[in-house]
């Protein structure tokens, strides 16, 4: 690979024209080398996208201004909070479960900034780990923000100052993601208003927090909180929480959540937050009734979904067009308007969901070298981390009724599996959802314990086009949690046995 050295001009200081350089001649290919591919964004689709196009022979480099990759879900999303929830469940069952199970503990203690170093240790090795997948690979990392000077050419500022690079390349792929959606007219300064990010990164834990959202990332966060001790209210708009659920299964949910201590205003809408003296007032409605009420809390935190982010991109230059949402324009092989610049993850159309990310990148990476690629959008598995953890993949009961599918339902709940109940964690139930002439399984929900792991044999099934009657004729390990997978299989086309 080709390196140039630039200096940097005089004001920059010694230190940072030596930091520059040593970026420049590790990371930047020649400004005249024309690339394969160019991936703009260095999160789960942009890296995916970049590793798998460089493992097919092509020329390519990846562009990432925040100076770390993995994006939002590996710097301020998926895995900071999966570590929060992790550790969080392990105090909380320690102080309130541990006696039960013959282990007296006393005198038990949370460490703020012990746990939040413990998340960003995680978050390190992650964010490092993919460099090097990058180094292995041969992929060009570009620290610095991507801006389009043509619909070929993209211009890159170095993160740590100096000049510009322009870089040319004849396939392009946008996967810039997205970013926390703002409530009108509540400003967010990440300590007492915060996003999710803010959230992350608490110093303390609130007397008392708001959230505003219920669907997952509000319910995670507030699990990782309500268990240090805060006390925890959400405020929905809808009716229901964890928008995208099948409804049997957010009911139950709603209720497990409520006897862990968090509070739900369903159905109420927030006017208005503001900070006042050291906390923060909350004013909202019931949209039913019009009732007012003013809530207090000590952080407020809103969450209510993602939008797609393309801000810096300069994309008039490159003629990509937009929907009147933000999102860019695809077709079925993520091409954009401009048949040579492509777009996947977030800052498009679907789920906004890491894993459906790297699919499109795998795919896209596919079609650029091959001219095939596929994703089954049928089978993407959604999963909430709280405490049981919730999972589901395919439709929903509600789904299967719209449409005017004649179904048939299985249930099989973790008080009855023996792994369920020598673990003394039994809260929860697998549900199939199946066509009721041929037995195709339609969708499956999980509410229980590793409802995210197990959920995997279910998008498995989907992919295949499984019967419920495959499922129940294959043999699952005794005794183990996947058993009332199987049993719910069971309960579907037949009978369970242990229910």
């Amino acid at each position: 690979m080709l390196r140039t050295t630039r200096i940097l001009p005089s004001k920059f200081g010694v230190a940072a024209r030596t930091r520059a350089v040593t970026q420049f001649q590790r990371c930047y290919s020649s400004a005249n080398e024309e690339l394969d591919v160019l991936v703009i964004g260095g999160g789960p689709g942009g890296y995916v996208a970049a590793i798998k196009a460089a493992q097919a022979g092509l020329k390519t480099g990846c562009i990432e201004k925040r100076g770390s990759l993995g994006g939002t879900c590996l710097n301020v999303g998926c895995i900071p909070s999966k570590s929060l929830l992790n550790n969080s469940q392990m105090y909380h069952a320690i102080k309130t479960d541990s006696a039960n199970r013959g282990i007296e503990v006393s005198d038990v203690k949370m460490n703020i900034a012990k746990l939040q170093e413990a998340k960003e240790t995680s978050v390190k090795g992650l964010t490092g780990g993919i460099e090097m997948l990058f180094k292995k690979n041969k992929v060009n990392y570009y620290k610095g923000a991507g801006s389009f000077v043509s619909d070929s050419e993209v211009k890159v500022d170095p993160i740590d100052g100096g000049e510009a690079v322009t870089l040319k390349a004849k396939n392009i792929i946008i996967a810039t993601g997205s970013e926390p959606t703002p409530f009108p007219g509540i400003t967010i300064d990440e300590k007492k208003i915060v996003s999710s990010t803010g959230a992350l990164a608490l110093e303390a834990v609130p007397k008392k927090m708001v959230i505003i959202g219920g669907g997952i990332i509000g319910l995670e966060m507030g699990s990782v909180w309500s268990r240090l001790g805060s006390e925890v209210t959400v405020v929905e708009f809808q009716n229901a929480i964890g928008a995208g659920m099948d409804d049997e299964i957010a009911k139950a949910a709603q209720k497990m959540l409520t006897k862990q201590g968090i509070k739900f205003k369903l159905g109420t809408k927030v006017l208005s937050g503001a900070i006042e003296g050291d906390g923060v007032k909350v004013e909202v409605e019931n949209v039913k009734k019009g009732d007012k009420e003013t809530l207090d809390a000590d952080v407020l935190l809103v969450a209510i979904g993602r939008r797609p982010y393309s801000e810096g991109l300069n994309l008039e230059a490159a003629g990509v067009e937009k929907d009147d949402k933000g999102r860019i324009i695809i077709d079925q092989e993520y091409r954009t308007n401009k048949s040579n610049i492509r777009c996947i993850g977030d800052v498009t159309f679907g789920p906004m969901l890491a894993h459906k990310a790297e699919e499109e990148g795998v795919a896209t990476a596919e079609y650029i070298a091959t001219g095939h690629g596929h994703v089954n959008y049928a089978a993407i598995p959604s999963v909430m981390y709280t405490h049981p953890e919730v999972a589901w993949v395919g439709q929903t009961e509600q789904q299967v009724k719209e449409a005017g599918i004649k179904y048939n339902v299985g249930k099989f709940p973790f008080a009855a599996n023996s792994r369920a109940k020598t673990n003394l964690d039994t809260e929860g139930t697998v549900k199939f959802i199946a066509d009721k002439e041929t037995d195709r399984i339609l969708g499956i929900h999980i509410i229980g314990p590793n409802a995210g792991e197990m959920i995997a044999e279910g998008v498995l099934a989907l992919e295949y086009g499984a019967s419920c009657e495959d499922i129940a004729r294959t043999c699952h390990a005794h005794p183990t949690l996947s058993e009332a997978f199987k049993e719910a299989a069971m309960a579907t086309y037949d009978k369970a046995i242990h229910f």
